[in-house]
């Protein structure tokens, strides 16, 4: 099954990316924020909280000046730490104790703060290599069904209750499990710690978290035999912090997309450019996949119209991707089935957006989001809708399939929902695993039209983007519906000009990097 598209229009589009992306990556080699110098002394080691619960790497940032602050965190970190002798967590909690300032530290070398720093920054990145080596030996003792991977959620609020739902599911055939953050985590300016078990609508990212369900996860795919994926969100303010602590507990996979936060948490997209960059770079380089955000569009805007934003969305998200290091095999561009039911032909719209995204995208592990704007509380229909989802998918041969629930209208699904949904994607999956294989496209059918049509806006509003500038266009709502200004949202005083002698390590270590 192939679409007859013109490749000059797509190539033409993903031309139209790159120079969209070019100045904004500008704009990013000039900035830094707090969230990545976090980061940077998170992937050093240091972690904990101090006085009232605020974690230690915000109390090592909040207590720098402007001007250190604007030359990179390590700078001064790395000469206190050549000063003390202390390794950098037990100078990270000398710090949070009160018993230290970096600010005593101002005299000493930046030589010896670079010379006393690197044998840790090779320690970390060689401790992530681990990590990513672990889970290539696991895929290759115990390889996953064939994709579509199905893909289920856990959201309890409490990580013990969801390390017991994750486990069922897996058990029921899961191959990918997502544990939803708690309500507004994404607008925290810092990462919580340890377990946590009182989240609303989800549970706290934090690395505790990670460790408890990336530990469940392994011991019930030993016992089923394959590889058990989990993914979590590296979105928000936090982005990057959640990208080292993904890295750190051998995460598979990560929702990261470069305007997600923007439009639909009112992130400062400043903030949001600079943070998925460093991210996505520590993304790589841990062969974490990253799931992009496109069909959120969706939800907020019809899907028929803004199917053309969609596209040029994944085209956006694969340049900024690109321009981080990451290979096309970890760039999981996202779409969902959300056209309304109602639709006459409908469904073929459907096969057309996705076959279209799969033929641009051939090499990109595609993420398929289940219905939801238009599912319903006759759970009998939506079952059936989602059932058209599974076809829609594996005929397209999408890659990361999260399956509907028959009660999504309704509530939180039910574990028996989860099982009743992992069946009916199997069922449908199986029955139709070859389909996509045996069928043609009608040349200037209602699907091929539907295709072709979406690609040339896509080439429209790709151009327009180029015109005015990304942050522009976000501004004057060429996505989803939805406006932004450029120094408008949350999170736009933790960006900062970077000074000329800025350095951040593990960013010189990362650029060009390959494992």
């Amino acid at each position: 099954m192939e679409l007859r598209i013109d490749p000059s229009t797509v190539d033409r589009c993903r031309a139209l990316a790159r120079a969209i992306v070019s100045p904004v990556s500008d704009f990013i080699a000039a900035h830094s924020t707090v969230a990545v110098e976090r980061s940077v002394l998170r992937l050093l080691g240091v972690d904990g909280v101090g006085a009232d619960e605020i974690p230690v790497p915000n109390l090592i940032l909040d207590g720098l000046s402007a001007q250190d602050r604007s030359r990179g965190v390590a700078v001064a970190f790395g000469r206190g730490l050549a000063e003390t002798g202390l390794a950098p967590a037990a100078l990270g909690a000398a710090i949070a104790a009160g018993t230290v300032r970096l600010a005593d530290f101002a005299d000493v070398p930046e030589a010896a703060a670079r010379g006393v720093l690197a044998p840790f920054v090779a320690a970390s990145l060689a401790r992530i290599r681990e990590r990513r080596a672990e889970r290539e030996e696991r895929l290759e003792r115990l390889p996953q069904l064939p994709p579509p991977l199905l893909y289920v959620i856990v959201a309890s609020g409490n990580i013990y209750e969801d390390r017991t739902a994750a486990v069922a599911a897996a058990e029921a055939g899961a191959q990918i499990i997502a544990v939803i953050r708690s309500t507004g985590q994404s607008l925290l300016d810092f990462v919580p710690f340890g377990p946590t078990t009182e989240g609303f609508g989800g549970t706290y990212a934090t690395q505790e978290n990670f460790r408890i369900m990336r530990e469940a996860l392994d011991e019930a795919g030993e016992r089923e035999g394959r590889y058990i994926m989990l993914t979590n969100y590296a979105s928000g303010l936090c982005m990057p912090e959640i990208a080292t602590m993904a890295a750190i507990e051998r995460l598979d996979m990560l929702l990261n997309d470069s305007m997600y936060g923007i439009l639909f948490r009112d992130i400062n997209m400043k903030r949001t450019f600079v943070d998925q960059h460093f991210s996505r770079m520590l993304n790589a380089y841990s062969g974490i996949i990253i799931n992009t955000g496109e069909d959120n569009y969706l939800t907020t805007a019809d899907a028929v119209e803004q199917a053309p934003a969609v596209l040029a969305s994944q085209f956006i998200n694969e340049a900024f991707a690109h321009r981080a290091g990451m290979p096309d095999r970890q760039i999981g561009l996202g779409d969902a089935y959300e056209i309304s039911p109602d639709l006459e032909d409908g469904f073929l719209y459907q096969v057309a957006q996705a076959q279209l995204t799969r033929q641009i995208f051939p090499n990109a592990p595609l993420k398929y989001m289940p219905p939801t704007k238009h599912m319903t509380g006759d759970i009998f229909k939506g079952h059936l809708i989602d059932a058209m989802f599974n076809l829609t998918s594996v005929m397209t041969k999408q890659t990361i399939h999260l399956c509907g629930m028959l009660t999504e209208a309704i509530h939180t699904p039910f574990l028996g929902d989860r099982v009743l949904a992992i069946e009916n994607a199997q069922y449908v999956m199986n029955t139709a695993r070859h389909f996509g294989d045996e069928i043609q496209i009608k040349p200037d059918g209602i699907i091929e039209r539907r295709a072709q049509g979406v690609l040339t806006g896509c080439d429209a509003l790709l151009e327009r983007v180029a015109e005015i500038g990304l942050m522009s266009a976000i501004e004057a709502a060429l996505f989803a519906d939805v406006k932004r200004p450029p120094d408008g949202g949350r999170g736009f005083d933790g960006v900062f000009e970077r000074a000329p002698e800025y350095w951040n390590p593990f960013e010189d270590a990362l650029q060009g990097a390959t494992v």
